[in-house]
């Protein structure tokens, strides 16, 4: 039977009904791997704006050992220069400002530090960073729609989008085309605000792409974020999350498909440093193909100082094909007793026969009834983005990649 489609709230807290059996069982053609971390969250280099400050990765470092070093195209080491071209075009309600600026603007930085040496190579070697900003208490109906389409190269950069105190906003960010990508995205959300944010990966399968989003939520505000990842022949994205105030919200979702030879990564951080903020994290993701790996790394920090924090965290991986390898690891780190709730969980697995045989028990051929068990993965995530034409144009994109599996 397709997975449940849950209510936001059961997606924190409610067992998945015919889901994928839970990591350590056997998955024949499949490698799956989900275990505590043996560091701590915060054993990494301390965050920093300056290359010199991050050692060049080799790989054995606990942020880098499932990275494909030799597939990075030299934006971890200093080598990739800049010499390609990404196309962007900026769609936005009035009353929302677009601006230019260089590295020294006040704006830029507030949200967050480069945590990893390809982000600090990403700061450093930008030459304009874009500055998008709704005013305070606008409403806007239509989203802020950013396309970014690489026409080759390597490029680099650094966009903040500036969201003034009980705004309400959607932005879609779309990537596309080929490119050798490294960027960093703030999201700095005012006292009250609204923001629902929706990055897609749809790149060529020779693009690559590495990306740090970073998150300062202010009081009471409520920061959404939907990751979709199809395309690139290696995507490693950096979702972090911290609070500027008490009683704010971060729903961070994510879907990815990773096809053969596709890397796909993940990896999260929900710093609890404010009293009274809350936290859900759901990434899914299916894999196909020899050589398709995704990696998924859940990290949530609640600091001492955090109480009354409610946190929780899953990843679901659907292996359809012999041959893919799965990383999924969940770190939570508490500080401080006195929180409202914390948990987390992983499971990575193949079709249940049973699933199948029910669907097929009532007249549905095999091939559609895979079809219907994952999109019922998928359909509770893809609904959380909200916009219809995202909505279809990922629901099809899904549809084509099923078509691929079974052709």
């Amino acid at each position: 039977m397709a997975e449940a489609q849950n209510s936001p709230k059961d997606l924190r807290q409610a067992p998945v009904q015919g889901g994928p059996p839970p990591v350590g069982s056997n998955t024949t053609g499949a490698i799956a791997v989900a275990a505590e971390s043996t560091t701590a969250t915060r054993m990494s280099a301390p965050p920093s704006f300056d290359v010199a400050d991050f050692p060049v990765p080799h790989g054995r470092e606990e942020e880098w050992r499932f990275t494909p070093l030799d597939r990075l195209k030299g934006l971890h080491d200093g080598t990739a220069q800049a010499t390609g071209t990404v196309k962007t075009e900026v769609s936005a309600p009035d009353g929302v400002t677009v601006e230019k600026v260089s590295r020294d603007d006040a704006r830029i930085g507030r949200a967050g530090k480069p945590v990893d040496r390809v982000a600090a190579q990403a700061f450093s070697s930008f030459e304009k960073a874009s500055v998008v900003s709704v005013p305070k208490d606008a409403v806007l109906t239509e989203p802020v729609r950013v396309s970014l389409h690489g026409e080759g190269g390597v490029t680099y950069g650094h966009t903040v989008f500036d969201i003034g105190a009980f705004a309400e906003v959607v932005i879609v960010i779309d990537h596309t085309g080929d490119a050798v990508r490294s960027a960093n995205v703030e999201f700095v959300v005012g006292d009250g605000a609204k923001v629902t944010v929706v990055s897609v990966q749809d790149w060529d399968d020779t693009a690559v792409h590495c990306s740090q989003h970073n998150a300062l939520v202010g009081r009471d505000a409520t920061f959404k974020s939907v990751v979709v990842t199809f395309g690139g022949d290696l995507v490693r994205l950096n979702p972090r999350v911290s609070y500027a105030g008490p009683g704010a919200e971060a729903e961070l979702y994510g879907l990815y498909f990773t096809d053969a030879g596709q890397h796909q990564e993940h990896r999260l951080l929900v710093d609890h440093d404010t009293p009274n903020c809350r936290s859900n994290v759901a990434y899914k993701g299916a894999l196909q193909g020899d050589d398709a790996h995704a990696v998924w790394i859940g990290d949530v920090l609640i600091r001492a100082e955090a109480t009354g924090t409610d946190t929780y965290e899953l990843n679901r991986n659907l292996v359809l094909t012999d041959g893919s390898r799965v990383d999924s690891v969940p770190n939570l780190e508490i500080e401080t007793g006195e929180i409202v709730g914390a948990g987390h969980a992983s499971a990575t697995g193949r079709f249940e026969d049973e699933q199948l045989f029910y669907l097929m028990a009532r007249g549905i051929p095999e091939r559609e009834a895979r079809r219907l068990v994952v999109r019922g993965f998928f359909a509770e995530l893809v609904q959380q983005v909200g916009l219809p034409d995202v909505e279809e144009r990922l629901i099809a994109r899904i549809e084509a990649e099923l078509e691929a599996s079974v052709s």
